[in-house]
């Protein structure tokens, strides 16, 4: 079935299920880039994924029962939380985010994702409200970016049960752009290839691809034994664990790019807030890196030839490679 008619068929049956918000908003305070570097994407790009668990402070199996009441009731501890989630956020680029609450009793009618996109000084946040419980829960996934994006969708990815989606956001130009997927994966296998079988399906005729979120399974089965096998998407090297955070042993969070990027760096930060710990990345298009090496090549070789026509010698204002 063409991926419009499955997206037509969920509005049908699920219709007011799922809703996303664009916003976009500047603060002051925002770590400024290089106006010239962020169309192409030049420089280098540092990405962050993470499962917040809605804020709630989990170092222990058994919190998952003691502290169970906190997915229902507002507490204050979630909120010295989320700016303990904040504090780590400037450091990046883009963040995706997993398990946020969009507004309801339990975050204290906080919207998560917007709360942090201020807290991180980030202009540009988008919310997709993936289960709606009304007042009780406003289940979320989140993207916070420090680029206008070109375009977001909000996709319903395909489940026996309803309730899981990815957004699909496009940064950089019409000329050179990044699609970038946010997603939250079923627990089940099953469940768990047939979403990856729909995100196949978006990121096919993609160059530059990066996937990011909580994807409750290991890289290999990713890239092996999913419908992601034959995409040529890079994962993190070794035995990098994110759950459980106080004793991780289970790598279920990635950040997976096309070949496209070269990576520089790749890490999961030891930050146990929530259940699960945030994975990072930085990278840069590699096509952008020799454009850019070829360019200040080029820069210098015009410079020389000029020094060269009035008589050579070096001039105060020169810049030497």
């Amino acid at each position: 079935m063409p991926l419009q008619r499955v997206k037509e068929a969920f509005h049908r049956y699920y219709p007011g299920y799922y809703t996303g918000y664009l916003k976009s908003h500047l603060f002051p305070g925002n770590r400024t880039q290089d106006p010239l570097a962020i169309p192409g994407f030049t420089c280098p790009i540092r990405l962050l994924s993470y499962n917040i668990q809605v804020g709630i402070n989990t170092h222990s199996y058994r919190h998952y029962l003691t502290r169970s009441w906190q997915h229902i009731l507002p507490s204050i501890e979630k909120n010295k939380n989320l700016d303990r989630i904040a504090g780590i956020l400037p450091e990046f680029d883009v963040v995706a985010l997993q398990e946020a609450d969009g507004g309801s009793l339990r975050s204290s009618y906080i919207n998560q994702i917007e709360y942090l996109a201020q807290r991180g000084h980030f202009p540009f946040w988008y919310q997709q409200l993936n289960r709606n419980l009304g007042k009780f829960a406003q289940h979320s996934n989140g993207l916070l970016s420090r680029f206008c994006p070109l375009s977001v969708e909000d996709h319903r990815l395909p489940g026996i049960i309803p309730g899981r989606g990815a957004i699909v956001a496009r940064l950089g130009t019409e000329k050179c752009s990044i699609l970038i997927i946010i997603m939250h994966l079923a627990l089940s296998q099953r469940s768990r290839n047939t979403q990856l079988g729909y995100i196949s399906e978006l990121i096919q005729h993609q160059q530059h691809v990066i996937l990011m979120g909580d994807m409750n399974t290991h890289a290999d089965q990713l890239l092996h034994e999913s419908p992601l096998k034959n995409s040529h998407l890079q994962a993190l090297q070794g035995s990098h664990f994110t759950f459980p955070s106080w004793q991780p042993r289970r790598s279920l969070d990635h950040i997976l790019v096309s070949p496209s990027f070269n990576i520089h760096q790749l890490g999961v930060l030891n930050i146990p807030i929530s259940d699960h710990l945030p994975v990072a990345i930085e990278i840069q298009i590699k096509d952008h890196i020799r454009a850019y090496q070829k360019d200040n090549s080029s820069d210098s070789e015009k410079k020389a030839k000029k020094k060269s026509d009035i008589g050579g010698g070096r001039r105060r204002g020169d810049i030497r490679p």
